[in-house]
């Protein structure tokens, strides 16, 4: 098998002959159907809907489902090929295929009833039942806990009061997976279009997305129906942490996809633009900024491989999943600018506008920057601690060195010279220096 060009450690030879197949098979619909029309519907801020069908065709909606419900049987792996593909193409297709597929069909799937699985999942799998994913808050993305919505029980229905906003699909669904708190904590609920008092608003004028609809949920009085509860009551925070556990992963294969497109641009553009001569590519801080972009993207692609294989193991993948959102994140971000620099006589080419356009954008979904790093820094720290790993006699020699450095700065301000000054600093409270020298007492005895 012939190397790619830009797999220059071959990390396609790492995957069976069915991901690699898939992969092929969602790089030829990019190529053939998505790339000849994105570029207008991205202008014209409209999602392509005449391909819903083909998407569903190619068994792209539930992909990793089973067979029985619909979906395709795919690995973790498979799907993120899936997601890399597609928006390379374009985030609106993505991001489509993505909600339908993780964040609504698999919660379904993963905490329905079985009624709910034969109910709902073989519509969702046909693209003929489209659904939406209701988390995101207008005064909060990354507090989930501290979410607002409401559903209260009323005899043998839930009445559902809030509001939802940055809604991928919001208007084109037909179900809407929402989250809600009850008085047993977080719950989810499947909200069924047309229910009375439950509207969505598209939200227009977007930065990025341009090709994905993007709405605003808004629930008044709701009633959803007892069958509508998602999973069991009283473990839907754990739910809903798992589910976007799987969605870091989703979106760092996105992340990738997109990053991988930079470098494809970018090279493109070093070969065919010439300056003094010779192609741009040629000169070494071209090709330079081209290397670091292709370091990054291969980083990110490996990071987001060893999350899917977890994933598919059955292993635990909230520190990895972490891992391959924040690198990829930050690949595309760090691929993104350069590849518009590189276009000093256009820069504002409408290939690349996508890309700047998703870069910010991708380090907002499941999780901004921080809200990923600060989940990473607690597991690998609380691993640490937890197994007496290496962090544990860090921190007791930090904590050492405290006790000390505090010891002698406490024999040092206990001097006549030291307690004047500190009268000085403060001369209108006497008893300052007691209070700094306590405070010092303290630290060295812990």
């Amino acid at each position: 098998m012939a190397l790619h060009p830009y797999d220059l450690f071959d990390i396609r030879s790492l995957l069976s002959e069915e991901e690699r197949a898939v992969q092929d098979t969602v790089a030829r619909f990019t190529n053939e159907r998505v790339l000849p029309i994105i570029g207008d519907a991205f202008d014209e801020a409209r999602f392509p809907k005449e391909l819903i069908g083909e998407i569903a065709e190619l068994g792209l909606l539930g992909s990793s489902l089973p067979e029985e419900y619909g979906g395709g049987g795919l690995n973790a792996v498979s799907y993120g090929l899936i997601c890399q593909e597609l928006e390379r193409g374009d985030s609106g297709i993505r991001s489509f295929v993505s909600v339908q597929s993780s964040l609504c069909m698999y919660p379904i799937y993963a905490y329905g009833s079985e009624e709910q699985r034969k109910r709902w999942l073989p519509g969702m799998a046909a693209g003929q039942v489209i659904g939406c994913f209701g988390l995101t808050e207008p005064h909060g993305g990354s507090d989930p806990a501290n979410m607002k919505t409401t559903a209260k029980k009323d005899g043998g229905d839930w009445v559902i009061n809030g509001s939802k906003m940055w809604i991928t699909n919001g208007n084109l669904a037909d179900i809407a997976i929402v989250w809600a708190q009850t008085d047993e904590g977080i719950q989810g609920f499947v909200v069924e279009k047309g229910m009375a008092g439950f509207a969505a608003q598209e939200i227009k004028h977007k930065m990025s997305l341009r090709a994905s609809v993007t709405s605003s949920l808004f629930f008044d009085n709701v009633r959803v129906p007892q069958e509508n509860l998602l999973g069991q009551r009283g473990r839907g925070y754990a739910n809903f942490l798992h589910i976007l556990d799987e969605g870091r992963i989703a979106i760092s294969a996105l992340a990738v996809g997109a990053a991988q497109g930079c470098v494809d641009e970018s090279v493109k553009y070093a070969k065919e633009r010439e300056a003094f001569g010779r192609p741009i590519g040629q000169n070494q801080a071209i090709a330079f900024k081209i290397a670091r972009m292709e370091a990054r993207v291969h980083t990110a692609r490996t990071a987001y491989y060893d999350a899917a294989a977890r994933l598919l193991a059955g292993l635990p993948v909230k520190k990895e999943a972490a891992i391959a959102k924040l690198v990829a994140g930050e690949a595309l971000l760090l691929a993104s600018s350069p590849a518009s620099a590189l276009r000093e006589a256009d820069p504002a080419h409408p290939g690349l506008a996508p890309y700047l356009r998703l870069a910010e954008s991708v380090q907002a979904t499941r999780g901004d920057g921080a809200t990923t790093a600060l989940l990473l820094a607690s597991a690998v720290v609380r691993r640490a601690l937890d197994v007496g790993g290496p962090v544990q006699p860090l921190l007791e020699g930090l904590r050492a060195a405290r006790r000390q450095s505090a010891a002698a700065l406490s024999a040092h301000a206990r001097t006549a010279p030291a307690v004047d000054l500190l009268r000085g600093v403060v001369p209108e409270r006497p008893h300052w220096p007691e209070v700094v020298l306590d405070g010092l007492g303290r630290l060295s005895e812990h």
